[in-house]
């Protein structure tokens, strides 16, 4: 376990360059602000967690959740930290708790960052437009991985080329916004790329994929520092980055129990269920109790303690998942989502299922993501068209909305359209949900700007 490797400092795009003065934060401390003050991820503002375009202030978007995500993974990591160094489960010269905090806050913030409008019917409807038989002409001259990632398109992925990706025509300087290898491979998730499917393994790492083929020779220079290890079942695919876990486990302890408690808000759950299984799981075994719940008047007041007490109890609970399963993690023995191992495993179930029936899949929130659909597919449609056929008017004046850094004019020439396919992709996956309406409804001439 060197823990030395696995929180690498070197900065991709920046390999080269001698690293600037301390300034009083660490390096992973540097990579946090770097996310916070980047464009897409100002964009998760107005990008649904759970409800599409809200239209109250007390639910979630996908930026709160993120930071929500964030604060829950400097607990987990802090305290993870801690237990590595005070345990000496491996090398850990020069590092500090505060590392392995600052390391998994900064992924944890930017795990949704390449998530598309309208949440995973946003995912869909990309997915779904590339399948569709009458839209086969636009992937000409792919290969079969190419065609993938567009016919299986994947948040996860396209965060991490938000993140590692610069334009050409923006700038010479490669890397993205120049995140640490620590932070880059801890944020995938799911290290392999799109081929072949695995997602039938019950593996948690293998359940998605988290490389594009554009970013294969990247994640692979990333890995080869960190010290990853290559999966024998599946060359090209690695053994998750340890502490990846501890970023899987705060985003799944943030969005099942603050998404649970939104559908109380929007009275989509009953006062009494979520209370019940709120205070199951914050008097779980190793939970510090709720000795002041009898203090506390107020419905919503009562749900917020305890939905505090349930995270903290989760907080602790998977920590200890992952320290006592730590070597096998490394080995590869162990590759399962550490909640599905807690003692509350059951309880977050029951809430994953409600959540499903009484929020997820309530009329309102259907309504919302079947228009979403359209118009993520609409746009797709009019912007792959008039960038690669541009045979028709229409064609020509779509175009010149489009960005000219998009439009990979020499590879076109060569018959090779992967990089421009894929820049319009997340030029369209990188819109706000109202954004995407707006500027639908431009196109489709539904309504027209002012000037």
């Amino acid at each position: 376990m060197n823990w030395i490797k696995y929180l690498s400092k070197v900065r991709l795009g920046r390999e080269m360059e001698i690293p600037p003065q301390f300034d009083g934060r660490n390096e992973f401390q540097k990579d946090f602000d770097r996310i916070v003050f980047s464009g897409a991820f100002r964009r998760l503002q107005n990008k649904t967690q759970v409800i599409p375009l809200p239209e109250t202030d007390f639910v979630h978007t996908r930026l709160t959740h993120s930071i929500e995500s964030s604060c829950v993974g400097r607990s987990v990591g802090h305290l993870a930290g801690m237990k590595i160094i005070g345990q000496k489960l491996g090398n850990t010269e020069g590092l500090s708790p505060y590392d392995f905090e600052a390391v998994v806050a900064a992924a944890c913030l930017a795990h949704d960052i390449g998530n598309p409008p309208f949440g995973h019917a946003g995912e869909a409807a990309i997915s779904e437009f590339f399948r569709a038989p009458g839209n086969a002409h636009l992937l000409e001259g792919l290969t079969e991985g190419e065609m993938e990632d567009l016919k299986n398109f994947e948040g996860n992925a396209a965060g991490f080329r938000i993140l590692t990706h610069s334009y050409p025509k923006l700038s010479e300087r490669s890397g993205g916004i120049g995140l640490t290898y620590a932070t880059l491979s801890i944020y995938t998730k799911y290290p392999k790329q799109s081929l072949p499917d695995l997602s039938s393994s019950g593996k948690a790492s293998e359940k998605k994929y988290g490389i594009l083929q554009a970013d294969k020779e990247n994640f692979i220079k990333i890995a080869d520092v960190i010290g990853l290890r290559q999966k024998e079942h599946f060359p090209g695919g690695y053994l998750r980055h340890p502490l990846s876990f501890l970023v899987e486990a705060a985003d799944d302890i943030t969005y099942k129990i603050v998404d649970f408690e939104d559908g109380y808000k929007l009275k989509l759950v009953p006062f009494e269920t979520i209370k019940k299984l709120f205070m199951e799981i914050a008097s779980s075994k190793g939970a510090t109790g709720l000795t002041n719940l009898t203090r506390i008047k107020g419905n919503e007041e009562q749900i917020g303690y305890l939905r505090a007490n349930a995270i903290n109890s989760l907080i602790n609970q998977a920590v200890d998942i992952f320290i006592e399963n730590l070597e096998a993690i490394l080995n590869g023995e162990f590759d399962k989502n550490l909640l599905s191992q807690t003692f509350s495993s059951d309880v977050l179930k029951e809430i994953q299922a409600i959540s499903v029936d009484d929020i997820y899949r309530s009329r309102p929130v259907v309504e919302i993501e079947t228009a979403g659909f359209e118009i993520i597919y609409g746009l797709l449609e009019a912007y792959l068209n008039a960038a690669l056929v541009n045979n028709t008017g229409r064609h020509q004046r779509i175009k010149m909305l489009l960005p000219d850094y998009l439009i990979d004019e020499d590879m076109l020439k060569q018959g090779l359209r992967y990089s421009t396919i894929l820049n319009i992709v997340l030029y369209v996956s990188g819109m706000t949900d109202n954004l995407a309406i707006d500027t639908y409804r431009k196109i489709k001439g539904i309504s027209l700007p002012r000037l």
